[in-house]
Order: structure tokens, then C-alpha cells, then sequence
């Protein structure tokens, strides 16, 4: 049984011109149980709306532009090498992949998952790469369980992130332009690298940002815009690599650890 807020927020959803699929994603509702709510067959039984109470996930009502510094970096973390899957009774568990070789980068997602979750446990498991000739132990997952997880990332979705639509929500681009450098850093640290390219009779450092999707590559040209840091792409690859741009995000991203 669904709450009636939660129906009229996938109403205002296709109103506002999302389609049926967008809705399902946004919302975490069947697509077709939403396409049933369009066609008019909206249940008179819905459990009723409470003042204060989110309709996704029955948690108190989020105020999304609050969020701290913390969420914007996990954000960058999850488009990057994360994702959400559903359990039972409408929890979700949210999953962070990260290098076994950069216990720093562990610790500081560890950290900020919590500061999202504090009454909640986060766990860190051990696992294999994702590549078969990765080594045991090579993986570290940053994992924790929460209802509001889907809230929190209207991104998550049925199928891989490459192989759909990746738009930020209104409210989360506020936060990108509010803080860019924490996304651009959880962004580096899950799916970026700094390494030294070389020419004839010179050496620069250079950022590279790698993903398979398009949109969250475009995510990455988005915040490196509010700095004014200068980007170039190839296939699946945006760079970074001015003199001056490279120092720039040298102060805030600082080496892999």
C-alpha cells in the first residue's frame, strides 16, 4: 500500500513532464503501478499524508539544500564506482567500490557515508576488483543500509549508469555549484587519476577523469566550469592539465592515499 503523498509526488513528477520510467526511478514505485496512478486508477485506500514525513521513504521531510559538504563528495563517490540496490520492507543499501591501496580515500568515505547516516552502521567489507585477474582484498566496499538512500540519489535506477540517462535534480545541482570541489574530489578519487604526461623535453602533471557514461562525464565538465578550470575530452576521458588549473585542483584533491 502506498502513501497518498507518495502518489501525488509521482503525479506532480509526470505533470512536470517526466515519463513514466523517470518517475519510477525518481520515486522508487513500480513503473507499472505509476503508469496505473496516470491512467487515473489511484487507490482509495492510500495511506495518509503526515506533516514532516518524507513520502519516499516515511523518514521526516528532507531539506535537501541543507546537506552538508559530506553528501557532495559521496555523491561524487557514487556516480563514479557506487550503487543502491533494494531489500526488504523498503530499505536500500548503498555501495561504495573503492582501491584497496588507498586506505586514505577508505577512511574519508567511510567517514562522510556516516556523517549522511549517523544512527545507521557502515561497514567496510573486502572483496576482488571487478576485472578477472584482480587479486583478493584488492576492493574495499563502503557499505551501508538506509530507507532514504534513493532520496538522497534520484539517480539510482534499474540497469547500469552507463546505459542510462544520469541527470542532476535541481536541487543537487545547487549543491554542485555550492561545492564543486567536493564532487570533482569523489569524482577523482572513485574514477580519476593524476599522473605525469610527457612530451619531447617536457613533463606535466595532468588529471584524468574516466567513466563509461557520458552524462556523468559531462557531470565532472559541469564542476570543473564553476571553478573555471580548463577541460578537454577524448573517449570516455575528460583532462585536465594547465599549469595553473592542475595546481587548483592539487589543493583540494591532494594525491591518492
Amino acid at each position: 500500500m502506498h502513501r497518498r503523498d507518495q502518489i501525488d509526488h509521482a503525479i506532480r513528477l509526470a505533470e512536470d513532464g517526466r515519463t513514466p520510467t523517470e518517475v519510477a526511478r525518481i520515486t522508487g514505485v513500480p513503473r507499472s503501478t505509476v503508469r496505473d496512478w496516470l491512467q487515473g486508477a489511484v487507490p482509495l485506500n492510500a495511506i495518509p499524508s503526515m506533516d514532516g514525513e518524507c513520502g519516499r521513504c516515511w523518514g521526516p521531510t528532507h531539506e535537501f539544500s541543507a546537506l552538508p559538504v559530506e553528501y557532495v563528495y559521496v555523491l561524487g563517490l557514487y556516480l563514479g564506482d557506487g550503487c543502491i540496490s533494494a531489500h526488504p520492507r523498503g530499505v536500500y543499501r548503498l555501495r561504495i567500490f573503492l582501491d584497496a591501496e588507498y586506505p586514505g580515500i577508505i577512511d574519508a568515505c567511510e567517514a562522510a557515508v556516516h556523517r549522511l547516516c549517523p544512527k545507521n552502521k557502515v561497514a567496510r567489507l573486502p572483496g576482488s576488483g571487478g576485472y578477472p585477474n584482480s587479486s583478493p582484498g584488492s576492493n574495499v566496499q563502503i557499505s551501508a543500509y538506509w530507507r532514504s538512500w534513493p532520496c538522497l540519489f534520484p539517480q539510482h535506477g534499474p540497469g547500469r549508469k552507463h546505459e542510462r540517462p544520469i541527470r542532476l535534480v535541481d536541487w543537487q545541482r545547487g549543491l554542485l555549484e555550492t561545492y564543486p570541489e567536493a564532487l570533482l574530489r569523489g569524482l577523482i578519487h572513485s574514477d580519476g587519476c593524476r599522473f605525469i604526461n610527457t612530451g619531447r623535453a617536457w613533463r606535466h602533471p595532468r588529471y584524468a577523469f574516466n567513466n563509461r557514461s557520458a552524462d556523468i562525464c559531462r557531470i565532472f565538465c559541469d564542476a570543473c566550469d564553476v571553478l573555471g578550470l580548463h577541460w578537454t575530452t577524448a573517449p570516455r576521458t575528460v583532462y585536465v592539465s594547465r599549469k595553473a588549473d592542475v595546481a587548483r585542483l592539487d589543493e583540494f584533491i591532494g594525491p591518492k592515499a
